[in-house]
């Protein structure tokens, strides 16, 4: 984004990877339902490459601002910068065409359908065949099915889901639906990969495999990832740069190391006293 990236144009981080130039910075933004500030006056951005937490108690504004990101909500104030160019007000759907997916903090899978099945719906935005050569699946509509599935066959490797494939998602344990959840986000291909709560409602084990996928999504795939998450051990593991809400409003910015030893995000959101 020009003049705005100075010297952060471009850091490679301890573990080899490359953090590019700013992405997307949201400035000044405000969120209002009625007489209820949910978002005010928040600043910041997210970099090529990186892995950006969000982070802070329930009530805080964490979900809010995803959804601000994806175009769910609009800002009353405030504007969103897309690589040095200001976003008009979008619908999530035209959002999704501009390469950013998201997962829910509640499962929002079509549970009567196969992982296969869940997974290709991420694809719907990459078809480009007219609906009446989809419904017999002829000609152009055919090929670019065949296609589209080999991508989404990939993903389930990727994800090592293979055994459950053909299987109603409705009827997996949860930690293998929030992965299906994960695998459908993936099939869009996205630049950008919205994580609400990724981790919420999994055991130990299965936050350790959900981590490694993710970092594995970055690393292989080189998605910027910005996520919500209440376990700070897997945000201090996961992520590169941490921004703090509090009641509508940032208290922090920076490193994992920076957040966990700023005292206004001791006292706001860790529960840490004073010495």
């Amino acid at each position: 984004m020009g003049s705005m990236e100075g010297p952060m144009s471009e850091t490679v981080t301890a573990d080899g990877r490359t953090i590019g130039g700013v992405l997307m910075e949201m400035r000044g933004i405000t969120l209002r339902f009625g007489g209820v500030t949910a978002i005010k006056d928040i600043s910041f951005d997210i970099r090529e490459g990186e892995i950006r937490a969000i982070i802070g108690p329930n009530g805080a504004g964490k979900s809010s601002m995803l959804n601000v990101i994806n175009g769910f909500y609009h800002p009353q104030d405030g504007e969103i910068w897309v690589r040095g160019k200001k976003r008009r007000a979008l619908r999530p759907h035209q959002i999704a065409h501009q390469g950013i997916a998201r997962t829910f903090q509640n499962i929002a899978l079509f549970k009567g359908m196969t992982t296969l099945d869940n997974i290709m719906t991420g694809r719907f935005t990459k078809m480009r065949a007219p609906w009446w050569q989809q419904a017999v699946w002829a000609g152009p509509a055919e090929r670019e099915e065949t296609a589209n599935r080999e991508i989404v066959e990939r993903i389930i490797d990727f994800l090592e889901i293979q055994p459950i494939r053909k299987t109603p998602v409705g009827r997996l344990p949860y930690g293998m639906q929030k992965r299906v959840e994960l695998g459908r986000a993936l099939a869009a291909e996205p630049k950008l990969l919205l994580l609400d709560e990724p981790m919420a409602g999994m055991n130990v084990e299965e936050k350790e495999d959900m981590s490694r996928f993710i970092l594995d999504v970055n690393d292989e795939f080189g998605t910027t990832i910005a996520l919500i998450e209440h376990d700070m051990g897997v945000v201090m593991d996961l992520s590169d740069r941490v921004v703090v809400l509090d009641y509508g409003q940032k208290i922090g910015d920076g490193t994992p190391a920076d957040v966990r030893n700023d005292q206004a995000v001791i006292d706001a959101y860790l529960g840490v006293p004073h010495d």
